[in-house]
């Protein structure tokens, strides 16, 4: 099984599974397509949201975990 880390980007975890798409939108992060969003991290990009990472990061490999 995959881990997410804050440290990875929002295209690296794209990569692992697009399913991931859901739980990035429920946290406002609609900047998927971004092209920010191959070199910002997870937790840059949450800060610029206003998301707390940790919880994105849990949300996201929860779901994988399941897989």
């Amino acid at each position: 099984m995959a881990q997410v880390t804050k440290d990875m980007t929002i295209a690296q975890v794209l990569q692992i599974d697009r399913g991931t798409v859901p739980i990035f939108l429920r946290f406002g992060m609609h900047c998927l397509g971004c092209p920010i969003s191959t070199g910002e991290t997870l937790e840059e990009a949450s800060a610029a949201h206003g998301i707390d990472v940790d919880e994105l990061v849990k949300a996201l490999n929860d779901y994988l975990k399941d897989k």
